[in-house]
């Protein structure tokens, strides 16, 4: 391989990683930051609350994974077509990740309202528990099917490099949720404490106000690459159902077998009842800000070899392959240690018993161990 010189290849590789894994970072701790304020705050009630709602984030995860896998493999071509300036192409992408979205979305809120208490107790057996995350899940999961939409925007603005709007709409989002549940979680500037019930409304005001605002953006301009009329969104060929569904449904299936084998931790410690479950989510939660920094190196790379695919530079699209799977090695390493050494703080943060505070400690140092390798296995 011919080697790089800094000052022309390698400075406009890392400009370009840096140019799209920030925002997709930001992005994504902004959108898991929704759910991660709602653990934060309800910690404060006690560990059914905090279990209770774990459990209920975990239902959701598994339905923003599923949504994920399949925008992961469709937005594949977005990037390519965006490379070739493709804007007719790009939208009927764009349409064929909002009709799956609004599938999984609605099979996801039909079983969330039909049978709550059924899921919940998959989780776990405590009566109060469940009871706790069944308030919660059935107002949040009536917002669901406007989150996905959300995520196919977010997920295509990636892929075409408009990332800044949609961001600064994310931030507004979660600032709104955290005002929101201050006011209704706890009873503030004269309203009454709804706990659970206020956590989950302002969830879904944030949701909704997210969506809305996301698609008044793309629409407000015509030019716009993904602001398509029904036309041009929905009117496929077969050839390009069929070759977007051969992309996304290994990485579909992937992502389904890897959130609801990770799922299964929460099963394992739903026996052990809601105080192991309360460690868990916070485990969860902190591995999961950390696993968005190689959201953000995994989307850049999806991002940039596509366009490398998308202009035929096949040399190059090999290249930066090899370049990131270095990054994400080397990266994996340094935040594995810090997640380590920060864990001390984590558990002063929360008012646990002693033996909650001990399991919370084993529970960080394994998951500190694990990330390492898993990040590398989720960039390749």
């Amino acid at each position: 391989m011919k080697p790089w010189k800094y000052d022309d290849i390698h400075k406009h590789f890392y400009r370009t990683m840096l140019a799209i894994a920030l925002p997709i970072i930001i992005q994504h701790l902004i959108s898991i930051g929704l759910n991660m304020v709602d653990t934060v705050m309800i910690g404060r009630l006690g560990e059914n609350e905090l279990a209770a709602v774990g459990i209920a984030n975990r239902i959701y995860f598994m339905f923003a994974i599923f949504c994920f896998g399949f925008y992961s493999g469709a937005s594949v071509f977005v990037s390519q077509y965006w490379g070739i300036k493709d804007v007719k192409n790009i939208r009927k992408i764009f349409g064929i990740e909002i009709t799956g979205g609004l599938v999984i979305s609605s099979v996801f809120t039909l079983l969330l309202q039909l049978f709550p208490y059924q899921i919940m107790s998959i989780f776990i057996k405590d009566p109060v528990v469940i009871s706790h995350g069944v308030d919660y899940l059935r107002i949040v999961s009536l917002i669901f099917i406007f989150t996905s939409m959300s995520f196919a925007i977010s997920f295509n603005s990636r892929s075409i490099r408009m990332i800044k709007v949609p961001t600064i709409i994310n931030v507004l989002a979660i600032a709104l949720n955290t005002f929101l549940n201050y006011i209704l979680i706890y009873g503030n500037f004269g309203m009454p404490a709804l706990g659970i019930k206020g956590a989950a409304l302002a969830t879904l005001v944030a949701r909704l106000l997210e969506f809305i605002l996301m698609s008044a953006y793309i629409y407000k301009d015509r030019s716009h690459p993904l602001a398509g009329t029904l036309t041009e969104l929905f009117s496929w060929e077969k050839s390009m159902l069929k070759k977007v569904f051969r992309t996304s449904l290994p990485v579909f299936i992937n992502e389904i077998l890897w959130v609801t084998g990770t799922s299964v931790y929460y099963i394992a410690y739903g026996l052990l009842g809601a105080e192991a479950v309360a460690v868990v989510q916070v485990s969860f939660t902190i591995s999961d800000f950390f696993q968005s920094l190689f959201f953000g190196l995994g989307g850049a790379c999806a991002v940039m070899i596509g366009n490398e695919l998308g202009r035929s530079e096949i040399q190059n699209a090999y290249d930066y392959a090899l370049r990131f799977i270095k990054i994400t090695f080397v990266f994996s390493i340094i935040v594995s240690i810090l997640m380590y050494l920060i864990r001390g703080p984590i558990i002063g943060f929360y008012d646990f018993k002693e033996s909650t505070n001990l399991m919370l400690n084993r529970s960080l140092i394994v998951s500190a161990i694990f990330l390492a390798p898993k990040m590398q296995s989720y960039l390749i």
